[in-house]
Order: structure tokens, then C-alpha cells, then sequence
């Protein structure tokens, strides 16, 4: 078999596996009204359902990343999709929902090893091909886009005709099929670090990796306000956390995140800050827009789905077009192209105030999804030009955290909006706020070089 048949295949494996933690972190939300009613919960109880996968993925992803970059991609992805084999065929028989939070927690850290290990990987599978790495790059990146988007549709027909377990055991297939995709086709592993056991938890930086995690878990949680009344006191101790991470980083060697040379980075960091607004901007309408469909327009959840679906279905029509134009254009004036529609597409979300017609709602869903190709892949074709190839693991997994951050933001603001009703007028005003951010979006855009 030629190299680029055996690129394309490794490509597709990649791109499953990666397709797994978007798609999880989305089709669960479909299910929460089931299994309030089979394990006798509250509201407020049934979202750590989301909120474990939500913390282990954001928290996760830089760590598989350092993983990735010290072990192996190729190893890693194989090992996190395993995980996630055994997970979820024991997943569907927890006798109670906290084992079924735990269950998701792994889940979540399984599936967080396969985004940055695609994106080491994207560098021998290019050569191989004889390609630039725009392009198993944008393949990559239009399964982490797509995913999400078409996960409550997933969910739902999944839930309706088996039950909740069936979210679980779906994943089972799907990650085999994942793993021998890899292992039969992907480039091996590099040299990679080895040694005594001793010896590599030695060079490891535990407290540091420790106190990252810790943080980034106790401001999320503060954020995502899981625990009411103690806000507060978790968003204090992660400050605690995240002053004592930066003064272990600055003092140990080798450290879990290099702070001197990625503050030196400016390139990487000004993606990282597009990227995380940019979400944000994305998931005021991947959330708000359908709790306003329903609410306020009076559409059947089965039928908002469908409605949210031309976002996922544009954002992987444009894939292929994006990626031609990177290698004609380049990045930056395809990422500011994207920036500006996004301006627009958000712009024209304020039609929502005045309708809720079936045509008008498809054409706004379809004009977000063009932005959102653009804008993802342009992104993480920024991410990986502005990094050495050893670092590109824990970088992207930083990448997917911004996603993850960028989400919660905009769970937040929603929820502030929201606050005196789900209507036309608060979604207005949800529209100005995108179009602010989207002008960060677009100055941070105007900012950014390739890296030298």
C-alpha cells in the first residue's frame, strides 16, 4: 500500500477518535431528563453528568498533550482509546449515578488523548503523503468541529430508541475501529523518553502537573458554579493553586509547561486568546440559540435539533475550501476573512428578535457554521505553525482547554442573560455581546504572526 492511502487511513482513525470527545461532551445533554427519572435526581444533581466530562477534558487535554510529546502519540491515542473501551462497556450496569460520573470522568480523560496526539502525528503523516499538513490537519479539525454539533441529534435518536446506556456503548465500536486504524497505519512512535519508573516520576513534575490540574478543576467549578455558597472559596483556592503552579514551573527542570518559553511565544499565545473568544462567541449560539428556540419559539427539542444541524453540516462543506485557501493565501488572511464573518454571521443572529420562521432559523444556523470551519481550522493551523514539533502535544491539548474555556464563559453569560427570561429581547442583547467579542476576535487576529 502506497503512503498516501496508508496517511489517509491513519488520517481516519485520528479523526474518530478525536470526533469522540466533542461528541460526548454534547449528546449526554439529551439524556439528563432520563436519568433524573431512572436514578431519582434533582436538577442540580444530574448535571455533574456533564460537569465531570466538562472538568477531566478541560483539565486533561495539556496533561495527554505533555504525555503525547514525552511517550508517544501513537501509544498514547491507542492507550486513551482502550480506556475508553473498557469505560463504556461497564459504564451502562453502575449500580448509582456517582459511579456513573466517575465513569464519565474517564471517558472524558480516555477521549482527551486523541486530539493532541493527532496533531504530533500531523507532521510524519504530512511527509508521508507527500502533503502539506493543512491537509490531514483540516480533516482533524473538521471532526473536532462537527462533532459537537451534531452530537444532541445522536443523543437523541440514540436515547429514544434504546436508553441512556446506548450514549455509552456507541463509543465501544467506535474506538476499536479508532485503534486499529492507528496501530495498523499511523507512523510509529519516535524515540521517546524510557527508563525506570523512578526515573520518569522523578522528571515528571507531579506537583506540578498537581497543582494545575487542582486549579484548573476548582476555577471551573467556581465558574461553572457546581457547588452554590461555595463559589467563592473554590475560586480562591485555585488562585492559591495557579500561584503556586507558576512558582514550581519557574523553579523546577525539566517543568510540566516551559511559562518562560511560552510567554516568550507571543504568536502561541495570541491564538490561544482568539481561540478561547472565538468560542465563546460559538457557544452563545450553540447553547443559547436553542434554549430560545424552545422556549421562546415553542419548537419541539426533537425539531431544534434538526434546526442546529446546517451548523455542523456548513462547517464541514467549507473544510476543504479553507484548506485550499490556507495553502494559497496563508493562514492569517484566512483566519481574518473567517474573524469577519463571524462578525457578520453573529449580526445577523439579531434577526432572531423579530422571527422565528423554519427558513430564517436554517439560514442562521448555516451562515454561523461557514465561520466556524473557517475560523476552527485556521486556528489550529495557527496553533501548530507557532510551535516546535516536540512541544505540539501539550499545546494543543492547551488549545482544546480554550475551547473548553470558552464554552463555560459563554454557560455563564447565558445564564446571566437568561436570568429574567429566555426571550427576543435578551437574545438581542446576547448579539451585541457576540459582536463584541467578535471584534476581539478580529483585533487578536490582526495581531498575530506566523512564527518565525
Amino acid at each position: 500500500m502506497s503512503n498516501s492511502p496508508r496517511s489517509g487511513l491513519a488520517v481516519a482513525g485520528l479523526s474518530l477518535g478525536t470526533a469522540l470527545n466533542p461528541l460526548n461532551s454534547s449528546m449526554i445533554a439529551v439524556a439528563l431528563v432520563v436519568l433524573r427519572a431512572d436514578f431519582g435526581l434533582d436538577v442540580a444533581t444530574v448535571t455533574w453528568v456533564i460537569t465531570a466530562f466538562y472538568l477531566t477534558s478541560a483539565a486533561g487535554q495539556p496533561l495527554m498533550g505533555r504525555f503525547a510529546d514525552r511517550f508517544g502519540p501513537r501509544r498514547l491515542f491507542m492507550l486513551g482509546m482502550a480506556l475508553v473501551v473498557v469505560t463504556c462497556s461497564l459504564a451502562p450496569f453502575a449500580p448509582n449515578f456517582a459511579l456513573l460520573c466517575v465513569a464519565r470522568a474517564f471517558m472524558a480523560l480516555g477521549t482527551a488523548t486523541a486530539y493532541p496526539s493527532a496533531v504530533v502525528m500531523v507532521g510524519e503523516l504530512a511527509r508521508q503523503a507527500n502533503v502539506k499538513s493543512t491537509r490531514p490537519l483540516g480533516r482533524i479539525q473538521m471532526a473536532n468541529t462537527s462533532a459537537a454539533a451534531v452530537g444532541p441529534v445522536v443523543g437523541g435518536l440514540l436515547v429514544s430508541l434504546i436508553g441512556w446506556q446506548a450514549l455509552f456503548l456507541v463509543n465501544v465500536p467506535l474506538s476499536l475501529v479508532a485503534i486499529v486504524l492507528v496501530r495498523r497505519f499511523a507512523p510509529a512512535d519516535e524515540g521517546r523518553e524510557r527508563g525506570r519508573v523512578s526515573e520518569l516520576l522523578r522528571d515528571s513534575d507531579v506537583p506540578g502537573i498537581l497543582a494545575f490540574l487542582g486549579a484548573m478543576v476548582l476555577v471551573m467549578m467556581a465558574l461553572l458554579n457546581v457547588l452554590p455558597g461555595y463559589r467563592w472559596g473554590l475560586l480562591g483556592g485555585g488562585t492559591l493553586l495557579t500561584v503556586l503552579f507558576v512558582w514550581r514551573e519557574l523553579r523546577f527542570s525539566p517543568p510540566f509547561l516551559d511559562l518562560r518559553l511560552l510567554g516568550r511565544n507571543r504568536p502561541l499565545l495570541l491564538v490561544y486568546l482568539g481561540f478561547a473568544v472565538f468560542s465563546a462567541v460559538y457557544y452563545f449560539a450553540f447553547f443559547g440559540l436553542p434554549q430560545l428556540l424552545q422556549e421562546a419559539g415553542g419548537y419541539d427539542p426533537g425539531v431544534v435539533g434538526v434546526l442546529m444541524l446546517p451548523l455542523a453540516a456548513m462547517s464541514v462543506v467549507v473544510t476543504p475550501f479553507t484548506v485550499r485557501a490556507i495553502d494559497r493565501f496563508h493562514v492569517k488572511r484566512v483566519l481574518i476573512a473567517g474573524v469577519v464573518l463571524l462578525i457578520a454571521a453573529s449580526g445577523a443572529m439579531w434577526l432572531l428578535t423579530a422571527s422565528f420562521a423554519i427558513p430564517l432559523v436554517l439560514a442562521m444556523t448555516a451562515l454561523l457554521g461557514v465561520p466556524y470551519g473557517v475560523v476552527g481550522l485556521a486556528s489550529s493551523q495557527g496553533m501548530y505553525l507557532s510551535t516546535r514539533p516536540e512541544e505540539r502535544g501539550v499545546a494543543a491539548g492547551i488549545y482544546q482547554t480554550c475551547r473548553y474555556v470558552g464554552a463555560i464563559t459563554a454557560t455563564v453569560l447565558i445564564g446571566i442573560f437568561y436570568g429574567t427570561g429566555v426571550n427576543q429581547a435578551n437574545w438581542g442583547l446576547m448579539v451585541f455581546v457576540m459582536l463584541g467579542l467578535g471584534a476581539v476576535v478580529l483585533v487578536v487576529s490582526l495581531l498575530w504572526r506566523e512564527r518565525e
